[in-house]
C-alpha cells in the first residue's frame, strides 16, 4: 500500500539540501532582480501594459491547467476594469470569470495582508460563485468533507484520469490548515522564493477544498514571489509556464507525494520552471513594445473610435483571421460599416489584403509583419 508524505511521522517537516539548491536559487534570484530593475527604466505606461498582459495570461493559463478555457476578451475586460485600464468597448464579463480574476487580484495585489482562512474561503466562493464546477455541486466557502470518498488528486480528462495520490482524511483539515496558515503568515529567515515552492507544494498536498486547489496553491505561491519582490506589479507568468510543463508538473507531483518529506528536487524543478518563465518576459515585452513603437508611428493619425478598438486587439493578439464580419460584431456595427473602417485603413497602407484563401476576405496588419 502506498505511503504519502503526509502520513510520514515528520510531516509536515520539509527539508531540502542546501548546498544542491544554492546555485539555482542565486540564479534565478539574480534573474528576478534584473527584471525588476528593467521594468523600473520602462515608462509608467508600458510598466501597465506588461502587467495587463501578464495577468490576463496568468488567468487563462492557471484555468487551462485544470481543463477550464476561459473567455479571453472576458478576462481583459475584467482585468482592465479592475486595474482602470481603458482598453475600449469590453465584453459583458461572467461571474465566475470576474472570480477568478478577483482571487488572482487579491493574492498579488495585497501580498503583504494577512492569509486567514477567511480570506481563503473568499477566493474558493469566487471561484464557484453558482456552487457548481461544471455540473457538479459542490460545497463553497467551506473545507472538504469526505461524504463522496477520499479526495483524489488526478489529471487527464473524464473517463480517463489519472491519480497522482490521495489527499489526507477531512477530519486532519482543520488542523493541517492552521498549522499552514501559521508558517505562511510568519518569516523564519528562508528565502521567500524558496518559501514560494514550498507553500505550492504544501497547499496542494493538504487540498483543503473539494475543487479548485490547484488555483488557490498556484495563487499562493505568486503572493508570495510578490512578498520577494515587494511588489504587486507581476511581469511574469508562472501558471504560463507550468502549463507548458504540465505533464513534469503532475508526474514530479506524483513523484513527490510517494517519496520522502526531502523535497529538494522538488524544489529544483520549482527554480527552473521559474527561470524559465523569466525566458517568456521576452515575448510579452516585445509585444508591448511593438504595440507602443506602432502608436507612435501613427500619433498623427486620425482613427475613428471602431477603427482604434480593433487596431489594440489586433496588436493584442487577436486570435484567427481578421474579417469585416469580426470586425462588425466585435464593434457592434453593420458590415457595411465595417468594411468601410476597413478599407479605409487598407487605403493608407495599415491593413493588406490577405492572398485570397477561404471562404472570407481577411487582412493583415502590415506593421506586425515589418516592424
Amino acid at each position: 500500500m502506498t505511503t504519502y508524505i503526509h502520513e510520514l511521522p515528520d510531516w509536515p517537516h520539509f527539508r531540502w539540501s542546501q548546498e544542491a539548491l544554492t546555485q539555482k536559487l542565486a540564479a534565478v534570484r539574480y534573474r528576478q532582480g534584473e527584471l525588476i530593475g528593467r521594468m523600473k527604466a520602462m515608462g509608467f505606461s508600458l510598466r501597465a501594459e506588461a502587467v495587463f498582459q501578464t495577468l490576463t495570461l496568468d488567468v487563462l493559463k492557471s484555468s487551462e491547467i485544470e481543463g477550464e478555457i476561459l473567455d479571453r476578451e472576458q478576462v481583459r475586460s475584467s482585468i482592465a476594469r479592475h486595474l482602470g485600464m481603458d482598453i475600449g468597448a469590453t465584453p459583458a464579463v461572467s461571474r465566475n470569470i470576474e472570480g477568478v480574476v478577483e482571487m488572482t487580484l487579491d493574492a498579488t495585489q495585497h501580498y503583504d495582508k494577512l492569509l486567514t482562512k477567511e480570506r481563503l474561503f473568499g477566493w474558493h466562493a469566487s471561484l464557484f460563485p453558482t456552487g457548481y464546477s461544471g455540473i457538479r455541486k459542490i460545497k463553497v466557502g467551506v473545507w472538504r468533507d469526505d461524504a463522496k470518498g477520499p479526495m483524489q488528486v488526478v489529471s487527464g480528462r473524464v473517463g480517463h484520469e489519472h491519480v497522482h495520490f490521495e489527499a489526507p482524511a477531512a477530519d486532519r483539515i482543520e488542523t493541517e490548515m492552521t498549522l499552514f496558515l501559521d508558517w505562511f503568515n510568519h518569516t523564519d529567515g528562508t528565502d521567500l522564493v524558496l518559501r514560494a515552492g514550498i507553500a505550492h507544494l504544501w497547499f496542494v498536498t493538504i487540498h483543503p477544498f473539494e475543487d479548485g486547489n490547484g488555483r488557490i496553491a498556484r495563487a499562493l505561491a505568486d503572493m508570495v514571489l510578490a512578498r520577494s519582490e515587494q511588489s504587486p506589479q507581476r511581469f511574469y507568468s508562472m501558471s504560463a509556464q507550468i502549463r507548458n510543463e504540465r505533464d513534469a508538473y503532475y508526474g514530479g507531483l506524483e513523484e513527490t507525494q510517494k517519496g520522502t518529506l526531502d523535497v529538494t528536487a522538488r524544489l529544483e524543478w520549482f527554480f527552473d520552471c521559474l527561470d524559465r518563465a523569466f525566458d517568456s518576459v521576452e515575448s510579452t515585452l516585445a509585444a508591448v513594445l511593438k504595440k507602443a513603437r506602432f502608436w507612435e508611428s501613427y500619433a498623427a493619425t486620425p482613427f475613428n473610435d471602431r477603427q482604434r478598438l480593433m487596431l489594440n486587439k489586433v496588436l493584442d493578439g487577436f486570435e484567427g483571421k481578421l474579417t469585416s464580419s469580426k470586425w462588425a460584431k466585435l464593434v457592434k456595427c453593420s458590415q457595411d460599416t465595417a468594411l468601410r473602417d476597413i478599407l479605409d485603413l487598407v487605403e493608407r497602407g495599415i491593413l493588406v489584403k490577405d492572398p485570397s484563401g477561404g471562404r472570407s476576405t481577411s487582412y493583415s496588419l502590415i506593421f506586425l509583419n515589418v516592424a
